[in-house]
């Protein structure tokens, strides 16, 4: 999962930034919502670095 996670780390982080920015502005500067967003956007990208690593698991199984 980790390594999943590691791949897609820069630029999740940078798409992440640019939304809670935008909402940031565009909520009139509603800085408890958008930490809440920023909270809510990485814990997104845990899950998903996780449940990508479980399909790559099942998609690609060991050879015996």
């Amino acid at each position: 999962m980790w390594e999943q996670y590691r791949k897609t780390f820069g630029s999740m982080q940078v798409f992440i930034a640019m939304v809670v920015v935008a909402l940031f502005f565009a909520l009139g500067r509603a800085w408890a919502l958008a930490a809440g967003f920023f909270l809510m956007m990485q814990v997104g990208a845990i899950f998903g670095a996780m449940w990508a690593a479980r399909l790559k698991r099942r998609l690609n199984p060991p050879a015996w």
